[in-house]
Order: structure tokens, then sequence, then C-alpha cells
């Protein structure tokens, strides 16, 4: 495919990985593009090389072109993702992928082309995780950017053939921000109501944390909508797409992540979002703008206030919270699934991966499927237990079981900026307690394989919006009544607790976790939580509505996040209709608003409702 993925100027022509025409066994990952500057592919072949990716671009002139490729040493100094690059069947002398721990062009190698067309292909050497961000090929000696900053997006525009400015993504009445369980319901919510409907996401699949990629079962209120929508195809895969698909007032815009948000005064007026294939960026305006994103990303680029880590107790008198605020914050988790073959299958040493998981070998923990969470796996060390709760003894249903969220890492991390290095650290952490269950019973364990593991993690806690009212312990465990109460949630407090930096062996494993099942009774959300403080057209729904730490450990639940869906489409609806604020229906419309989201939501969901909850492991 002559052209794709390309771009050519006197400095040189680029060649964008993401673009490949044929990405064989590659595949593409696009979750750090606001890090690292740009989607690349990742050959995940869990110990085994992969396909090569191919793809065929123009080159403008015959001669001799020094070949550049950006990449890093994701375990440096292993090396343990080498791959090489053929042009026109000739393979370049520079090995890649060992240059260093960050992310820099490394010198491939020299290579005479003739003009006209020329076919590249990236051979996978390792199978554990090689990375190929663009090629660079260039004849008078020109260094290409290296940063995720405006000018190196503009260097790759350039050359590229890509407009300098977002081009026209279309006006909706509402502009939704993130395809988790909570964007669906908004989406599809606004979408019954009549509303234009703009779903931007940054994933080929939705769902978030319950999609095919990560395959978690959304707890908490089981309402009718989640229930439509959380039904799975035989992939696994959700059908949240396909309901979508078919309402004709709503449009889906997958491999979006937005990167700029458009203010005027107090409100915002537009989002940009780059597109992972091909870079095209998009501007999307709207009237009320809806954040499902569960990492506040519309609140972070359009100036919300937010909150950050664990309040003080002092704070809001939380018996949960710490003495003394900071910024530890749930981590991320890394699913898998291991199998025993037919026959023996060998895993090579991996001295990068037992660096990080030392002598730990119980895989325990496993996701069987999309949905079930929580399987068996093998424990070749007596010393590695499986996991117990620190709960209250009467739960005994939940003091041991092989718990799939402990696989955990980045509690003390900034999420924003080291969400590459916290799925690598796992990655290497499951490698290592694989390579050690192998080793430690070669004979007992010699066909067992990976059977899945997956390169997207399940995310943690990021930031937090900040609304008129935050949503606190007490008010969950006193059941605390508000006048403005919209919809229930369901859920025990959740608590992860990490290792102190440098405190435990395995800190790839979680050091405590509280599971407070409460009283099993369902808690009211007040709307006060679901829209922002100080952004006039701005609501939430998900993990990052306006909570506490404590409290968000509730609230998270996917479940909990379709009912806030439903509730913020409804309000968009109602701003929209009479021309008001979100803190405008509060003062004005309240009873309104409570009616609609109650027919919507189904009576047996509201904050009076007698409805239990049913507390499961994970």
């Amino acid at each position: 495919m002559s052209g794709v993925g390309m771009g050519s100027a006197p400095s040189g022509v680029l060649v964008e990985a993401e673009d490949f025409a044929d990405y064989g066994g590659w595949v593409l990952d696009s979750q750090f593009e606001s890090q690292m500057g740009s989607p690349y592919l990742l050959a995940h072949g869990l110990g085994r090389p992969v396909a090569a990716a191919r793809t065929t671009v123009s080159i403008p002139e015959a001669g001799e072109y020094e070949v550049l490729v950006r990449t890093r040493d994701w375990a440096a100094p292993h090396g343990p993702g080498r791959f090489a690059l053929s042009i026109n069947g000739e393979r370049l002398e520079g090995e890649l992928g060992v240059h260093g721990p960050d992310w820099a062009w490394a010198p491939a190698g020299r290579i005479v082309l003739p003009k006209g067309e020329a076919t590249l292909a990236l051979h996978d050497l390792t199978g554990f995780e090689g990375r190929c961000d663009a090629i660079f090929l260039t004849r008078d000696g020109a260094v290409p950017p290296n940063g995720a900053d405006a000018a190196s997006r503009a260097w790759r525009r350039r050359l590229r053939g890509l407009p300098e400015q977002p081009v026209d993504g279309g006006d909706y009445d509402v502009v939704v921000v993130g395809g988790g369980i909570a964007g669906c319901a908004a989406a599809l919510t606004a979408a019954r109501l009549g509303q234009t409907v703009a779903l931007i996401h940054d994933r080929p699949v939705l769902g978030g944390n319950a999609s095919r990629e990560i395959g978690l079962m959304p707890r908490g209120v089981q309402g009718k909508l989640l229930q439509e929508l959380a039904r799975r195809t035989p992939d696994g895969d959700l059908v949240a797409l396909s309901l979508l698909q078919a309402e004709p007032t709503a449009s889906v815009f997958l491999e979006h992540r937005i990167i700029a948000a458009g203010r005027n005064g107090e409100r915002i007026t537009s989002v940009d979002a780059v597109q992972a294939r091909g870079g095209l960026e998009r501007r999307f305006r709207g009237r009320m703008f809806i954040d499902t994103s569960g990492v506040a990303m519309l609140g972070v680029l359009a100036g919300a206030e937010t909150m950050f880590g664990r309040e003080g107790r002092a704070d809001f008198d939380e018996p949960y919270a710490p003495e003394a605020a900071d910024e530890m914050h749930h981590g991320n988790t890394l699913f898998f699934r291991t199998r025993m073959a037919d026959q023996p299958v060998p895993f090579p040493e991996a001295p990068w991966a037992t660096e990080i998981s030392k002598d730990y070998a119980n895989l325990s923990g496993q996701l069987v499927q999309p949905g079930q969470e929580n399987g068996a796996g093998p424990n070749a060390n007596p010393d590695n237990p499986t996991f117990q709760f620190s709960a209250d003894p009467s739960q005994a249903w939940m003091q041991q079981f092989p718990a799939t969220h402990y696989w955990e890492y980045g509690q003390w991390l900034d999420p924003y900026t080291s969400g590459e290095f916290v799925r690598d650290y796992l990655m290497r952490a499951l490698y290592g307690a694989f390579s050690n269950v192998k080793n430690a019973d070669p004979e007992a364990y010699a066909k067992l394989e990976f059977d899945w593991m997956a390169f997207v993690a399940a995310q943690g806690e990021f930031k937090r919006y900040k609304g008129d009212h935050v949503l606190t312990e007490n008010d969950i465990r006193n059941h605390t009544r508000y006048n403005d109460m919209l919809v229930s949630n369901d859920g025990f407090f959740c608590i992860h607790c990490a290792w102190a930096p440098g405190e435990g062996k395995y800190d790839f494993r979680l050091k405590d976790w509280i599971m407070d099942v409460r009283d099993q009774q369902p808690y009211g959300i007040p709307f006060r939580c679901l829209y922002s403080v100080n952004i006039d057209n701005l609501l939430m729904a998900g993990k990052h509505i306006s909570v506490t730490h404590v409290a968000g450990s509730s609230v998270k639940l996917m479940g909990n996040g379709a009912e806030h869906g439903v509730a913020v489409a409804a309000a968009a609806f109602l701003c929209n209709q009479y021309d008001t604020t979100p803190r405008g229906l509060y003062d004005a419309r309240l009873d309104e608003l409570r009616a609609l989201v109650d027919g919507l939501a189904g009576h047996e969901h509201s904050p009076e409702g007698p409805r239990r909850f049913v507390a499961t492991p994970g």
C-alpha cells in the first residue's frame, strides 16, 4: 500500500509503525501516546517471536539512506524486546530494542534504495514485547525530534501530509469522553433521549475495564441498562457497540484520544482528538460534555478542579483515611491466563524478569475468561501463599482465594506519566513468576504455557473531580440523606493497600486489601457529585466523580458508573432543553431531573429502594 503512514520532505521519509499495512503478529499499542509521543507496534508474543509486520512506502529519490528507528529497551540493560528491520528483503545490520531505557531514535543501518516503492518489514527476534514507534529514512543526516511535545507532533504532521489544524468532527448536543461502561450508558441514554451524541474512546473496543482487552465483571448496581450493555458475544466482546450503532443520533469514534479542550469562559466549547491509525486530528464541538474516561482527562485538559490521592483523617473525619494525606492511589492490574499444553513448551531464561519477581512462583489469580475472575493457577513455592484479606473474621467466605486483583503496581507513581513503566513492570513480574514456576518443578510444569496476557492494564485510580459536594466514607456508611440523590450505588469498601516504596519483597503484589461489606445496603449518590464545581457544562460519571479516596473505593464499581451515566445523560438532556447548567438544574429543576432519572434507571434502583447487594471476591 504505497504512501500509507509515511510522508516525505527534503529532510527525509517518515514511516509511522501504526500505519503499517500488515501488522503480522504485532499489535497496536496506543495507550501511552501522551507520554512518549505516538502509538507503536508491540511484539506481544509471550516468549515466542511473532510474525513480521510489513508495509510499502514511496522513496522520493534514489540514493543511500541512513535509517533510524524510534524504539526503547523496555527492560534495560537486558534488551528482551530485540527486533530487526529489513528493506526490500535486505536485513539491516543494526539490532533494535537494545539502545537504552528511554524512547529514542536508534541507528538501524544504511542502505542504497532506488526511487519508487520499497517494502519494509519488522522482524521480532524474541517474542518479549519489542516495540517500534516509527522509522525515519534520511539522506542528509537530519535528526528527528524525539519528544511528545507540540513541536514533535507538528513535525510528524508535516512529514505525513496531515493538516496543521484539526478537521471538523461535528457539532453535538452531548460529547461523551470515554467508552467504558459509564460512557456507554451515558451515550446510549442521551441518544435514546433524542440527543445527538459523540462517544470518543481511545481503545479499539468499548467497555473499558470490562472490555475483552481486560475482562473484568461489572460489579455494583446491576441496573437494567448495565445488563443490556454488558452482554457478551462469543469472543468476549460487549454488545455495547452494536447497541450504540443502532441509535441514529449516536456516533462512536474508536481509537480517538483527546489531546485538547477549548473553553469560552467557564464553558467547554470543543475537544480535539487524534486518531491512532493515520494520526488525523478532529475537533468535536458540543453543548454539554460528559467525562467518563475514568482518568478525569477532560477535566485535566479543561482546567477543572480535581482531587488526587488519599485525604487525611482530619479532612473528612473518615475512619479508613490515613492520619496524614498522601498521594498513594490504587494502582494498575495486569490480567493473564495459563494452561497446560499437549506437549512440553520451552520458555527462555528471563533474568530481566526474575530481577523483578525474585523467587515468586505463584500464578494464582488468573482471568478465566472475560467476566470471570479469580482463577486458580500453579503455585510452585509454598512460601508464596494465596492472598488473605484483612476482613471481618465473620466473613469467612472471603478470607482466602486466588485474587486476580492482587497483581497490582504503581500506587506511588504518577499515573499520567508512568503508565508504560507500570504496565511493563507488571509484565516482568508475570514473566518472572512464570519462569520461576517452570524452573521450580521442570517435570510437573514442562507443558505449562501462557494462554493469554493482557497488554492493556486495568486502570486503577487517577484524579477525581471536585463537585459541589464531595461524597465521603461517612456519607456511605451512615446513608446520609441529601435532597438531590439521583441514583443508588452498591458495594463494599474495597481499599487496596500498597507496600511503601522499598518495603515489600514482592512490590507487584498488594500488601493488604481491606474489604468492608458495611451493612450491604445501597446508598444514594447526590447530583452535586456528578458535575464540576468550576466548569459550567461538564458532567462526569464513573470512578472519578466527586468522592474521597475511601468513598471512591466503593463507588468505583462499574455497575455503579452505569447508574451515574444514566443520571448525567438525563441531566445533559434537560440542560440543553432549558438552556441551563447542571447547577441550574439543581437550583430550579431538581424534581424534574429526579423524575426523569427514576424513570430511566428503574424504581428498584432509586435511593429509597430496598435492594441489597451481593458482595463477591475481587
